[in-house]
Formats: C-alpha cells, sequence, structure tokens
C-alpha cells in the first residue's frame, strides 16, 4: 500500500496552528454539528492521514474537514480511491443528505478557498508563519529590554509591533486560532511597551499601555499574557508606592488557572508579592512569600514548554533580586546585601540592566550599614551607559550620592564620588 505523506495536510496545520490532537477535536466538533453524532477521532487517527495511511476519509470525515478547515479533501492532499495521486478528479458518489450538507457548508468553503488560492484578487490568508514572525520579533524585544531596559525606544518599538500585530486582523481571512494567536502576540508587544514605561519611570504612559494590553488579552484567551500584564500592573502600582493597588493587581495574576498548572507561575506572583510586602512593610509576609516563592520554584519541571519572556527573565537570580528590594525597603540591610550578592552570582550573562540595578542596590545596603568605601567602591562598577540612561539606575545613583554626602561629608570618599560621577558627563 503507497503510504505516501500527506504534506498538504501537515502544511495546513502548521500553517493554522493546529495540533494532531487539536485538529481531531475540531473534526469531531464538526461531525457532531453535521450529523448529530460526535466524532471519535484522536491524535492518532490525524497522524494516520498525515502519514497516508489513510488516503481517503469517507464522506461525513471528509465534510467536516471541509466545515473545518474550508478546503475540499483533495486541496487537502487526499487522494481518492484509485488513484496515485491528488489530481482534482470527482469524489465518490455520496447519499443524499451528505450531499445537502456538503451544499450546507459549500458557500463558505468556497469563499475561504478562494482567499487561499494563489493568484486571485482577494484578501490573503493570514496563518501562523504571520504569528511565527511576530514572535520572532517580540523575542528581539526582549533581549533589547535586559540589555538596555526602559528605554522610550524600546516603548515605542514595541507598540508599533502591537498595532502590527493588529492590522494583520484585517489584512486577510483567518482561523479563529490565528485570530486569537495575533491578539496574544499584541498583548505581549504591549505588555513590553508597559514595562518600558515602568521601567523608565513614565508611569503616566504605562497605564495607557496596561489598559490596552489587558483588553487586547482578553481577547487572545492566553492565561500566560494575562498573568504578565497583570503582574506588571502589580509592579507599576508598587513603584508608585501604591501597596493597596499592588496587592489587588499582583491577586489577578496569582489566581489565575496557570498558576495552578504550572509552579513557575506561581513563583514568580509569589515573589512579586514578597517586594509588595516590603513596601507595606510586612516582614512576616515578605519571609513567608520567599519560602513560598523558593518552593514552588523548586516544584517547576524545567523541561516544561514556558513562554520566552518568562524564560529570559524568572529564575533563581531574580528571586533574589526581588527579596533585595523587599528587604531593603522594610530597613534589613544586611539581609539585603545578602541576597543582592546571591542575585549577582546567578545572574545571567543577558541581564545586564538587572546587574545595574543590582549593583546600585547592593551599594545602598552597604552605605546604611556604615560601610561608605566599600559602598562607594561597588557603585563605581555600573557602567556609565546604565547610570546615565537608565531612568532607575540614575535615580538610584542619585539618591545614592546624597546618602553618602550625609553620611561622610567632606570625606575622601565623597570626593572619590564626585570625581567619578563627573566623567558620566563627558562620556554619556
Amino acid at each position: 500500500m503507497d503510504t505516501t505523506r500527506n504534506e498538504r495536510l501537515a502544511a495546513w496545520m502548521h500553517e493554522n496552528g493546529y495540533s494532531s490532537n487539536s485538529l481531531a477535536e475540531a473534526v469531531n466538533t464538526a461531525l457532531e454539528r453535521l450529523t448529530g453524532r460526535r466524532g471519535k477521532f484522536d491524535g492518532s487517527s490525524v497522524r494516520c492521514w498525515k502519514a497516508g495511511r489513510v488516503r481517503w476519509p469517507n464522506a461525513a470525515t471528509r465534510a467536516a474537514l471541509k466545515h473545518v478547515t474550508g478546503l475540499d479533501a483533495i486541496a487537502l492532499g487526499f487522494v481518492p480511491r484509485g488513484r496515485t495521486s491528488p489530481i482534482p478528479v470527482p469524489p465518490p458518489q455520496e447519499d443524499p443528505d451528505d450531499m445537502k450538507r456538503r451544499t450546507l457548508v459549500g458557500g463558505i468553503a468556497a469563499a475561504a478557498a478562494a482567499a487561499a488560492a494563489p493568484g486571485t484578487t482577494g484578501p490573503r490568508r493570514i496563518g501562523m508563519s504571520d504569528v511565527e514572525r511576530l514572535q520572532r520579533e517580540f523575542a528581539r524585544v526582549i533581549a533589547s529590554d535586559h540589555r538596555h531596559g526602559g528605554q522610550r525606544a524600546i516603548e515605542q518599538r514595541a507598540a508599533a509591533l502591537a498595532d502590527e500585530a493588529l492590522n494583520l486582523q484585517n489584512a486577510g481571512s483567518a482561523t479563529q486560532r490565528v485570530r486569537s494567536s495575533l491578539y496574544g502576540a499584541a498583548a505581549a508587544f504591549r505588555s513590553s511597551a508597559m514595562w518600558a514605561a515602568i521601567d523608565g519611570r513614565r508611569y503616566a504612559d504605562a497605564i495607557t499601555h496596561m489598559r490596552e494590553a489587558q483588553a487586547l488579552a482578553e481577547l487572545s484567551g492566553d492565561q500566560a499574557i494575562k498573568f504578565r500584564i497583570w503582574s506588571h500592573a502589580g509592579t507599576l502600582y508598587r513603584h508608585m508606592g501604591r501597596p493597596a493597588d499592588a496587592f489587588a493587581a499582583n491577586d489577578v495574576a496569582r489566581n489565575l488557572h496557570i498558576t495552578r498548572r504550572d509552579p513557575m507561575f506561581a513563583s514568580l506572583g509569589l515573589a512579586r508579592q514578597m517586594a509588595i510586602h516590603g513596601l507595606a512593610q510586612d516582614r512576616s509576609g515578605l519571609r513567608r512569600a520567599f519560602d513560598q516563592a523558593q518552593a514552588a520554584m523548586e516544584r517547576a519541571d524545567p523541561g516544561d514548554h514556558r513562554p520566552v519572556w518568562l524564560i529570559a527573565l524568572y529564575d533563581q537570580a531574580e528571586l533574589h533580586s526581588l527579596a533585595l528590594s523587599a528587604h531593603l525597603a522594610v530597613g534589613d540591610h544586611p539581609a539585603a546585601e545578602y541576597h543582592a550578592h546571591r542575585c549577582l552570582s546567578a545572574l545571567r550573562p543577558h541581564m545586564v540592566r538587572s546587574r545595574a540595578i543590582t549593583t546600585a542596590r547592593l551599594a545602598h545596603a552597604q552605605l546604611a550599614q556604615g560601610a561608605a568605601d566599600i559602598a562607594t567602591a561597588t557603585a563605581m562598577q555600573i557602567p556609565a551607559e546604565a547610570a546615565t540612561r537608565h531612568a532607575r539606575v540614575s535615580r538610584m545613583l542619585q539618591e545614592f550620592g546624597a546618602a553618602l554626602r550625609a553620611t561622610a561629608p567632606g570625606s575622601a570618599t565623597v570626593q572619590t564620588w564626585t570625581e567619578h560621577t563627573a566623567t558620566w558627563r563627558t562620556t554619556a
């Protein structure tokens, strides 16, 4: 028996974002709508279609496939009985009921097929290849954020890509799965614009991005991006000094079912809750949240598939970074210094922005313990670019300089710091 692989079906599934299991489920649902009886296909059934072991499904299955894809069986690469290749020949005679059902879905199918056919003048077909291109751009935005952080150019680029993803919704025909993915991509870009604005202390802009990101995430139905947006909202309100709003927003993220499915999401939600406890001066809540976040991280399966933004951001170093922020907020400077050193030792090379922020916080923790010389040497390790171009780092170093002058007025250490910061004006 000829079992030539059905490349057309496999290509359609890839382009439209269907796995074997999800296509089987869609065909089963279509069969129920067309015949009144739910189909019994599963992923192995679809794999048989792709492998060519089933060359010509029965009439009801062909009708269901057409209902799902908008394409007839031959266009999907199936071969009528007695033929050796998928040439356009009439299919076997169907019974009257099947013919009626085919007629019922034929108008929609013909329109979809015309839109997908090359050389037509209608709108083009939007598929998963468009989504994948946007996802590659999203990875670039994430990488740029970790190198530079807070820059208005990153915010503007992310917002423009969000608009590009939305424009694709009107650029052609697409399956519901593809449309949901486009909304998810737009929400992801808008959440990156929101984060860049938070990191640059442009809070009014961040709120604008947040509101649009939340609406797009609802349209996408993507739990991971919903988590990211609401978790960012908690961080936004924390930076604005509004702990009640920060707790409320972070709780929305922590109550999404993705945190029950994947402990890594639960761990990040708890870690950010810990930072809010610091702002609220709740030491016991801070310590409890750290222990819970650590335990959840240890339960997480490192082999699970996770979105690129989570992989790039959250690890043991980030947990210690948030603990550092929390302990600084409550004035526990020895604990803050401990977590700073743990963070710096675990930071991955691409976390350039995070290294600058952590180093600035470490300098504050050391100065608060009376080690002015050591703290100044620490602060001087921060590159001039981060010190002058990153809003959060710049502000922390300005505050460090003010605290240093108050702690050791007229000292050689203050003079060293003053001379060092003067070089930033010439290199900025």
